[in-house]
């Protein structure tokens, strides 16, 4: 008998215990003394007694003892138990271990409880990260584990999906920072009308069709240029409307961010972010950024003007740092100088500390590399406030003004 029995026996005061045995009082039984051997109960009565929230009588999983239900656990393993008989905590054995939860967890009332590291329904599952890793990966631009529309396991978001036909859902990306239902004028689940039906929903936020504005695109907007001319006076000499960084309303410009002073001009064309290293710092101290190129001090030189003309160290100090992981100066793929690789400028798309990241490798999207809202690292993108997706295409900030 457990510990749980034990005290449930004491509890009642209907026996003794007797080296971890209860001794029942005379008209008692049970493993705890829980059950009377004479029932003034009818049986109609005894039976309302046992029935769960379901009025169901001891969950089909025990017998009705005058009121009480007894679990079924004639193998002995006191896996089944509750008032009700509600919990059975075979359901937690793993079908290959036959251990509780494979041997990695808890069972409480049928549910595993997994220790850190290990997930799935019976914690079978090993996460090749960490705890802290895993939770960084679910956090969304606003601080919350999946957007607080998710669980998170192993590093990844498991979004509730709340439409009922079953479709990709409501709800979406990667820490669940979607909700499509912000886009209908009147949220109902069954109904298809998104952005009053003038735009297109991206991520929650409607991006409305020409001639209309709203937070619902459900203002009609007066404007005297076609939509064709509207988007040629907003794209300038770039190939995009707003050099992609803008929004596009009868020929004017709006840059995103909204009130970022960084990015500028009458079709967005400046983007001063560019001169910005991972670490925010502009043109590495050692110059000044206009629209988006870094104008360096004299004595320093490349793109983030990173790069001292004059260098302190012997040429064999210098390609000791430059040298990759497999012994060749950056990669093959640059030149070294004064310990740090400069990546080939024929090759525009190779980048790195050694050279050895394709930027071809991360995501595109309208044609450009992080949508041009972020910054390309070795083949990821690492996306500028206010923005998310694997292409950065996603604007998750302030309402556009």
């Amino acid at each position: 008998m457990n510990l749980v029995a034990v005290m449930r026996a004491f509890n009642k005061g209907h026996g003794k215990c007797d080296c971890g045995k209860c001794k029942c009082d005379q008209g008692w039984y049970g493993d705890a003394c829980q059950y009377p051997t004479h029932c003034d109960l009818t049986k109609k009565k005894s039976n309302q007694m046992c029935k769960n929230s379901q009025d169901i009588i001891c969950s089909n999983a025990g017998t009705c003892h005058c009121g009480r239900c007894k679990c079924d656990n004639s193998d002995g393993s006191g896996l089944v138990y509750g008032k009700f008989c509600e919990c059975d905590d075979r359901e937690c054995i793993d079908d290959e271990t036959e251990e509780i939860c494979g041997g990695h967890g808890k069972c409480y009332c049928g549910n595993c409880y997994c220790k850190a590291g290990w997930h799935g329904d019976k914690c079978e599952f090993q996460c090749d990260i960490t705890p802290w890793e895993s939770k960084r990966r679910c956090t969304s631009p606003d601080g919350k584990i999946c957007s607080n529309r998710g669980t998170c396991v192993c590093g990844e978001c498991t979004c509730h999906d709340v439409d009922p036909t079953g479709d990709w859902g409501d709800i979406h990306g990667d820490t669940c920072e979607c909700d499509e239902r912000d886009c209908r004028a009147v949220y109902d689940r069954y109904s298809d009308d998104f952005c009053s039906g003038h735009g297109q929903c991206n991520c929650g936020r409607c991006d409305c069709k020409a001639g209309w504005y709203g937070k619902k695109c459900e203002h009609p907007q007066s404007c005297t240029l076609s939509a064709e001319e509207s988007i040629r006076k907003c794209q300038g000499s770039s190939d995009l409307p707003c050099s992609g960084r803008g929004k596009c309303e009868c020929g004017k410009c709006t840059c995103y961010p909204p009130g970022d002073r960084r990015v500028y001009g009458k079709t967005c064309e400046c983007d001063d972010r560019r001169c910005e290293d991972l670490d925010g710092v502009v043109c590495g101290g050692h110059g000044t950024c206009s629209c988006g190129r870094c104008v360096c001090e004299r004595g320093w030189f490349g793109k983030l003007c990173q790069h001292p003309r004059k260098c302190n160290m012997t040429e064999e100090q210098s390609k000791n740092l430059c040298e990759s992981a497999d012994g060749i100066l950056c990669s093959g793929k640059g030149s070294c100088h004064c310990g740090k690789c400069i990546c080939s400028a024929e090759e525009w798309y190779i980048s790195g500390e050694f050279c050895d990241c394709d930027d071809r490798d991360c995501d595109k999207h309208d044609g450009l590399i992080c949508t041009g809202n972020g910054i390309c690292s070795c083949g990821n993108c690492e996306c500028w406030d206010g923005w998310n997706g694997n292409a950065c295409e996603i604007w998750l900030g302030s309402e556009y003004p």
